[in-house]
């Protein structure tokens, strides 16, 4: 079987280490399962991407559903990303963080009457709306607030990203944003709008994408749009190209980033704007993994399966989306021994997966195993399904680690919930 080295997750001997820190070092104190990440992945990812960028005028807004913890988004806001949020809970924790409104962006599909209020009293720098009753919703509300809101309007470019149905957001029968044949007349009626103020064009085609044709395709029709607004005097000067830049989780290629940027600069020049992205997974995923400990091995004929105190509570994304996750050991005994097995969690579902027939070390109960790539979308799809308590999750900083969220006690499952007896005796 392969094992995954990094410069951020390597083995040192037989050691899986994040950074300077060995992973069973963690889990020692925290027990299993646990999330760990590291920070010097974060920045240096981020870093990495913004200096591609650094001839044109934008701004990174680290899309916060991939990865919600206060000291994550602490980590981007300090090295100058703003926060792009998709909910109430979301804008709150960025706030939490020390994220002030006009470094976030509030997005969403299906933004209720509180959430956009608490934007625009939080002087969020922009609100991307995606439907023509969303806009004049917003505009209700802040004429309330006697404000402006600032706002751009998420175009749907009816682009292929390439990727799987799930997580596909820019084809015309995606729920999200506005027609590309209705998006001028929908600019033209907002403009009317006494409250409204049109800072900004939107897009967003979807996520783990891995090529950049959709990218290209979908700016030169979102540029068209833009032109044709500057040709009847609505003057937007913010162009989003939203995120969904793919990682490498099995056997994909790295998203070319440097022909990425090469390519796409010269379309974005011609605009003469402030160019911003959304990118969340890419600066995360793989600066993540979960430790989980081996409770039990077992064969059923011919099947093998590797069960784990891991489930799909603390990853959703191989049972939900077919996702690979490479899981290999924390601490190598024999390389040369491996078994196909599946693996899987305790929770009482078929689908508590998170590998089917995988080549995998042969291991015994009370080993560590390592779900790689778990820094993007697994924390933030956590559930207390089965009444499982929430994972702790764990910042390395060199050879420093820092518990950021403690794991769950039976008292947090239980803090929002009264027995009517209870109640009545108040």
């Amino acid at each position: 079987m392969k094992f995954f080295n990094s410069d951020y997750f390597k083995y040192i001997g037989n050691r899986l280490y994040c950074e300077d820190v060995p992973l069973n070092e963690i889990t020692a104190k925290t027990a299993t399962p646990v999330f760990i990440y590291s920070k010097k992945y974060f920045t240096d990812r981020y870093k990495k991407f913004s200096q591609e960028f650094n001839d044109i005028d934008h701004k990174i807004f680290f899309a916060a559903k991939a990865n919600f913890n206060l000291n994550v988004i602490k980590i981007f806001s300090d090295l100058g990303a703003g926060i792009d949020v998709n909910s109430a809970g979301e804008l709150y924790k960025a706030l939490k963080a020390g994220v002030t409104g006009e470094n976030i962006i509030l997005s969403g599909v299906g933004k209720t009457k509180d959430e956009i209020l608490l934007g625009l009293k939080n002087n969020v720098d922009l609100i991307k709306a995606e439907s023509f009753q969303e806009i004049i919703l917003i505009n209700q509300l802040a004429k309330k607030l006697r404000k402006t809101a600032n706002i751009a309007i998420r175009i749907n470019p009816n682009v292929d990203p390439a990727t799987h149905p799930y997580i596909s957001t820019g084809l015309s029968e995606n729920k999200f944003g506005i027609d590309f044949s209705d998006a001028i007349d929908t600019y033209k009626e907002a403009k009317k709008l006494q409250n409204i103020n049109l800072v900004g064009i939107d897009m967003h085609i979807g996520s783990q994408i891995t090529k950049i044709e959709p990218y290209l395709e979908a700016v030169d029709n979102l540029s068209e749009v833009f032109f044709k607004l500057k040709e009847i005097g609505i003057n937007i000067y913010e162009f989003d190209l939203g995120g969904g830049i793919g990682v490498v989780y099995n056997n994909e290629k790295e998203f070319p980033l440097k022909q990425f940027a090469k390519q796409l600069k010269p379309k974005l020049k011609k605009l003469k704007c402030k160019i911003l992205f959304e990118p969340g997974r890419y600066l995360t995923a793989n600066g993540g993994v979960i430790v989980t400990e081996v409770l039990y091995t077992k064969k059923n004929k011919n099947k093998n399966f590797i069960i784990v105190d891991a489930a799909m509570t603390e990853l959703l994304r191989p049972s939900l989306y077919g996702a690979y996750h490479h899981i290999q050991p924390v601490n190598i005994e024999n390389k040369s021994k491996s078994i196909f097995a599946d693996v899987v969690g305790p929770v009482c579902e078929s689908g508590d997966y998170f590998a089917k027939n995988r080549e995998i070390s042969v291991c015994k109960p009370g080993d560590l195993l390592s779900i790689m790539s778990a820094g993007a979308y697994a924390f933030t799809m956590a559930s207390n399904y089965n009444a499982r308590r929430k994972a702790a999750e764990v910042l390395v900083d060199g050879s420093n680690f820092h518990v950021i969220r403690k794991r769950e006690s039976f008292e947090n499952l239980i803090a929002n919930e009264r027995l009517i007896s209870e109640v009545n005796n108040i």
